[in-house]
């Protein structure tokens, strides 16, 4: 039984009430929550409508983070005087008008909505004036006047007391501080985007940010090498130095996508990722295919959870990704959204596969010098399961005389010895050593080799001062590098058969997926088979882990295995048991290693692409400068 309500409580239960068309202010004010969150919802809106129009320069004025006034101004096309009312008007837009327009927007806004839902929350005033009219006009969204008023050609959006009619939604409001924040990350979203377009944001009075344009000319795009160099100009202007000089640059074409932009290096990872860029045909975008796209370039390459940093562009035909998808457009979806990830990862791989050390040399274009890419010896891939992969004591890193090639670099690597391995010490130091000569130590990017340090760090001398690598983080990302170039090549990783092979009681889902993936498992060099309905046995293991825990690996493999799809080895698996199996094959600390040994992994450094990291994100070697030596005795004070 249903109870009507008394007069002192007029609501009814929404089981009773009769269905009407709601009232276009309470429509207004609906639509308001969903384009307008906060102060810097309204300064995206505003900055759209401005670079729409054509402005080449736009500022933002704000009092209280833009909840007390939010005046944006720019020198635009502008909005004629007969056309000001219909501006405010809910889906009145001058940006498309048919389907097949909203199917292929190049317009940053295109809904008609901003004005009209800011309009309905606060008290806002239109004030325009086009090139070819005699005077501006203000009109006043509330009342309705319109009236002339003095002004340069362009328009003027003011917004006083946002959310002063709806109390209720401005109680969520943070303080003035924070939405402050919130603005200048929204108006540096556009500037990143917009070389050609120069911004200035004040707050109670006080400049707090001011980017000059970059690039004077027509906006173009990606595919113009002055526009990048302009665009790279401003990324260095709003983000900093350091964010360009810690990036490298990517540009690269997949398909029907360009992906361009610059991506920070491994050791410019941040806590937070608050300095992550990504932007569809020109506007700013939160998407789950390209955040996974770029984490998954970044995985081995970062330590911890560290996050990276990147601003990157993509170019694609704009039928081909849909921007009418939530109101703030800020969220897309592509139509092949497999080809936009793999672009974006590509690319990404490309520009961060290169080892820094290359930058470290000065080569000469017409004479090829040690170090380089053209001088130094092959590593046939075909030799690294016999050779490469040797147990600890068996590794033998000797390094070619300078300027002699060796087609083969497998024949500088010794047979394993039954000698017993050295104990733990620094290496030799006295007399010549049989690798590069003394004055070579300026050509190799990453020097000559000197000592060792415990065991554990390689020092050695370059051009520039003093390198210090951590030995066993060096090997393993290059016997990392070199597992995942068989696993690509089809390649099946050397494995070892087991004597006697281990038994271990296994759960229902082990024995399920080492029945499932057999084929995934020999391809890691692994064989696990069932030996009882409760038990499994591992009968080979690959050649690095020969001496390791057999049972303990293939455990760990069927649990990688069973986590992904069981049918097959997904890439992201496949890496992860490729670093174990790197780490544990790779030279442990406190090996003695002589000084041949030690310039052949420089060598092998200077050309393994991603070898300024380990596996697991950590740095690999760092260059000490003459300059910070000097500093570190006060020498030249």
């Amino acid at each position: 039984m249903i109870r009507v309500p008394s007069s002192a409580n007029p609501t009814l239960p929404a089981a009773a009430r009769p269905i009407r068309e709601l009232p276009d202010e309470l429509i207004s004010q609906i639509a308001a929550g969903e384009v307008v969150e906060r102060p810097a919802s309204a300064v995206r809106e505003l900055l759209d409508n401005a670079l729409d129009a054509g402005a080449r320069q736009i500022t933002v004025r704000l009092l209280a983070g833009g909840v007390r006034l939010l005046s944006v101004e720019d020198d635009g096309a502008g909005i004629a005087q007969d056309q000001l009312a219909l501006a405010l008007r809910r889906h009145a837009t001058s940006k498309i008008a048919s389907l097949d327009e909203l199917e292929s927007v190049l317009t940053m806004g295109f809904r008609g909505e901003a004005l009209a839902a800011i309009a309905s929350v606060s008290e806002l005033s239109l004030l325009s004036r086009p090139a070819g009219q005699a005077s501006a006009f203000l009109l006043d969204a509330r009342s309705g006047e319109l009236r002339p008023a003095a002004r340069s050609p362009g328009t003027t959006v003011e917004i006083k007391e946002l959310f002063f009619a709806t109390p209720a939604r401005r109680k969520f409001l943070k303080s003035d501080a924070t939405e402050l924040a919130h603005c200048v990350q929204a108006v540096r979203r556009h500037a990143l985007v917009r070389p050609d377009v120069g911004f200035a944001l004040w707050h109670e009075g006080r400049l707090v940010e001011q980017w000059r344009p970059t690039w004077s000319g027509p906006a173009a795009g990606t595919h113009d090498a002055a526009w990048r160099e302009a665009l790279g100009q401003r990324l260095a202007d709003v983000l900093g130095e350091d964010f360009v000089l810690q990036a490298v640059p990517v540009h690269r074409r997949v398909g029907s996508v360009v992906v361009t932009g610059w991506a920070g290096l491994p050791d410019a990872a941040r806590s937070r990722a608050d300095q992550q860029y990504c932007y569809v045909n020109g506007r700013f975008v939160r998407d789950r295919v390209l955040a996974h796209a770029t984490r998954s370039a970044y995985e081995d390459l970062l330590h911890g959870q560290r996050q990276p940093v990147y601003a990157l562009y993509l170019e694609l035909d704009p039928q081909r990704v849909d921007v009418n998808v939530h109101p703030t457009k800020i969220e897309v979806r592509f139509r092949d959204s497999r080809e936009v990830h793999q672009a974006v990862r590509h690319a990404l791989d490309d520009a961060l596969a290169a080892p820094r050390a290359q930058a470290l040399a000065e080569p000469d274009a017409a004479t090829p010098r040690p170090g380089s890419a053209s001088s130094l010896p092959v590593f046939e891939e075909k030799h690294a399961p016999a050779l490469y992969l040797q147990r600890q004591s068996a590794i033998n890193f000797a390094a070619p005389q300078p300027g002699h090639r060796v087609a083969d670099l497998a024949a500088l690597w010794g047979a394993p010895s039954a000698q017993a391995e050295p104990a733990p010490g620094p290496a030799p130091t006295s007399g010549t050593p049989p690798g590069p000569a003394q004055d070579d130590a300026a050509v190799w990017p990453l020097g000559r080799a000197l000592a060792q340090v415990h065991g554990v760090y390689i020092l050695a001398e370059n051009a520039h001062g003093l390198v210090l690598v951590d030995m066993h983080a060096a090997h393993e990302r290059i016997v990392y590098e070199r597992l995942k170039s068989q696993a690509d090549q089809g390649e099946r990783v050397a494995s070892q058969p087991l004597l006697i092979p281990a038994t271990f009681a296994a759960t229902p889902l082990e024995v399920a997926t080492a029945e499932g993936c057999t084929d995934a498992l020999a391809a890691l060099g692994l064989e696990v088979t069932p030996f009882s309905a409760r038990t499994l046995a591992v009968r080979a293991v690959p050649l690095a882990l020969a001496q390791g825990n057999a049972v303990e690996l293939a455990r760990s493999v069927l649990a990688e295995l069973a986590a992904h799809d069981a049918s097959s080895v997904l890439q992201r698996a496949r890496n992860e048991i490729l670093a174990t199996m790197a780490c544990h094959g790779a030279v442990r600390a406190h090996r003695r290693l002589t000084l041949e040994e030690m310039n052949a992994l420089l060598r092998q450094m200077e050309v393994t692409e991603r070898s300024d990291q380990c596996n697991h994100g950590r740095p690999t070697w760092r260059q000490l400068s003459m300059k910070e030596l000097d500093a570190l005795f006060l020498r030249g004070r």
